[in-house]
């Protein structure tokens, strides 16, 4: 009898043993893909969420598109994670794909956007300050891409100024941007489309108009991690990092310069990392 006690011992412990291998090895090889969009607040929380999950033993990739395919692919569950999702601009997607993503707890919030123009532009302060001074900035706002949320609040927002006449234009972020450093290597006027955090207000010393007339719009947001409604039961230690996981809008911004100016953004994140380490202390280590 104690033989057989023995040999069911020894078994046991094998299978746990194995167990615990294949635990490991599932981890290990658990690939978590994470959305990017081109925009230079989305690169520093999905830089620093990559370092932490490769420490936690997932292999990581990421997937780069603009904002509608990143929804997209987050309610077909092609992307697990999207860590740049403003709200309540980016709604529309919310809404649209709400049986499949879940938004999580704010990564920072208070970040503010509208219409942009250079300090040097004393006169132009508020929104209403543009009318009849249109001819200054060519009648254009230069702004981002179609199909980002908030280029229809921009059009809402011109439109709610019945008597500013000037066309919305949609680019890119690094076609603004350009333009911006054009316009104020020249001390020229501009108007654009900027959001905090991002470099431009340093590069370019810009600030954002206040729109007093109509304050219902650009009244601030908070941005949030979007996942799949999977990932919570799938990696629910990766879910409960994300829903723990907040950066100070002064950070962003020092991380977003530090990159534009030609920093490694893995680099960057880990610096970061290490800088808030007491965060991360029980942070599940499988290396």
């Amino acid at each position: 009898m104690k033989k057989v006690l023995i040999v069911i011992t020894v078994l046991l412990t094998m299978l746990g043993c194995a167990t615990t291998e294949n635990d490991e090895k599932n981890v290990e090889e658990q690939e978590v893909v994470l959305g990017l969009t081109t925009w230079t607040s989305t690169i520093p929380p999905t830089e620093i969420l990559a370092s932490l999950l490769e420490k936690m033993g997932y292999n990581v990739e990421i997937k780069e598109a603009d904002i509608g395919f990143i929804y997209a692919g987050l309610a077909t569950g092609e992307i697990d994670i999207y860590m740049d999702s403003w709200y309540p601009q980016q709604t529309q997607y919310l809404e649209k794909h709400s049986d499949s993503i879940e938004q999580l707890t704010p990564i920072y919030e208070d970040a503010n956007a509208g219409m942009v123009v250079p300090n040097y532009m004393e006169d132009i302060n508020d929104v209403e300050d543009l009318i009849g001074n249109e001819d200054l900035v060519n009648n254009e706002l230069i702004a981002i891409e179609d199909g980002d949320p908030a280029m229809d609040e921009l059009q809402e927002l011109i439109d709610a100024y019945e008597d500013l006449d000037v066309e919305l234009i949609s680019s890119s972020e690094g076609a603004m941007l350009a333009a911006a450093k054009a316009s104020t290597d020249d001390n020229e006027p501009i108007l654009l489309y900027g959001w905090r955090p991002h470099s431009m207000f340093s590069d370019f010393d810009l600030k954002i108009l206040t729109n007093n007339e109509h304050p219902e719009f650009f009244n601030g947001s908070s941005i949030h991690p979007i996942v799949h409604k999977d990932v919570k039961e799938n990696i629910p230690d990766v879910y409960e990092l994300l829903e723990e996981l907040t950066i100070s809008i002064a950070d962003m911004e020092d991380m977003i310069i530090k990159i534009d100016n030609g920093e490694d953004p893995e680099a960057v994140a880990q610096e970061w990392i290490d800088m808030n380490q007491d965060k991360f202390d029980d942070l599940k280590n499988n290396e």
